[in-house]
């Protein structure tokens, strides 16, 4: 008889701002004298290191002895193997949530909000205590979880790519996107800064920034919304380009189909992390739609 393998508790961190001086600077003193040259003080980001540092222990200190653990921080997370039965316990920013959920398969995940002052909280709604409590309930599939709607986007060759806020089409650099756009029974060629297709998650970040700046009455997805919005940055309107297509909505079934008409240089990321990119050069085909899979978050009680 095979014996049930035990919960894993994974907690995500990233290197406080603190964390990132000492490694650039050597010590804790080198980096005050830099900071104080430069009319600022170590004090506030020193202590905004110790507040995550002490949710982390509370939430250690509350794991089940029996249960496995594991850490990771984000820049390791494209290496990192999560398994189908982890806890995910996100420690730190909202901007956390997003750069771990393209990386899980429906886990629950637990965000721990270790510093009010400084984080809004909309996707880390736990105090330490709170994370603590759910720990257990979350294990046993008992724990209440809001269910995020993720945008997919799939490549020609069957590389995709998952976003829990936006993704982004266009050029790596400051340099013009080029590329031919297909939206319902519509198809043209365009020249932009780019596009972003965005879940309802992401509609309170660069969808809203857009929408507000054009003051376009495309109704935004809301954050448990089964919907995606899309804009075009910036139409160019020229010999060969064409503005008609600027935004739209994508509901289940819907798909934005873009070709790049780009040399070099064309890319596809998400939720902002660069380095963690699809490659859109000339030729490439990119499909963006409603993705399969959903993020998994634990609610408080």
């Amino acid at each position: 008889m095979t014996q049930a393998r035990l919960p894993r508790v994974v907690m995500v961190t990233r290197p406080t701002e603190y964390e990132q001086m000492l490694a650039e600077h050597g010590t804790r003193g080198q980096a005050e004298f830099f900071l104080r040259a430069r009319g600022g003080e170590i004090t506030e980001p020193e202590e905004r290191h110790h507040r995550l540092t002490a949710a982390r222990d509370m939430v250690t200190a509350a794991i089940p002895r029996q249960w496995r653990r594991g850490m990771v921080t984000r820049g390791d997370l494209d290496r990192f193997l999560f398994e189908p039965d982890d806890v995910i316990v996100v420690i730190g920013q909202d901007g956390l949530v997003p750069n771990v959920a393209k990386y899980l398969t429906g886990q629950p995940v637990i965000g721990v909000n270790p510093d009010p002052a400084s984080y809004e909280g909309v996707l880390v709604r736990c105090t330490p205590g709170e994370a603590a409590d759910l720990l257990q309930p979350a294990a046993a599939g008992r724990a209440a979880v809001e269910e995020r709607a993720m945008a997919e986007a799939r490549l020609d060759d069957g590389t995709t790519l998952l976003a829990l806020n936006e993704i982004f089409i266009g050029h790596c650099s400051h340099q013009s996107a080029r590329y031919r756009l297909a939206s319902a029974q519509t198809q043209l060629h365009q020249i932009s800064s780019g596009l972003i297709v965005c879940t309802g998650t992401g509609s309170t970040g660069w969808a809203r920034s857009i929408s507000l700046e054009r003051q376009s009455t495309l109704p935004l997805p809301q954050p448990t919304e089964h919907r995606l919005a899309f804009f075009v940055r910036e139409p160019f309107p020229a010999s060969g380009s064409q503005t008609t297509i600027r935004e739209g909505s994508l509901d289940a079934g819907d798909w934005l189909t873009a070709w790049s008409e780009m040399e070099t240089g064309g890319s596809i990321f998400a939720d902002g992390i660069e380095t963690d990119s699809l490659p859109f050069d000339w030729g490439r085909r990119v499909d963006v739609h409603l993705a399969p899979a959903h993020l998994h978050l634990v609610i408080p009680a």
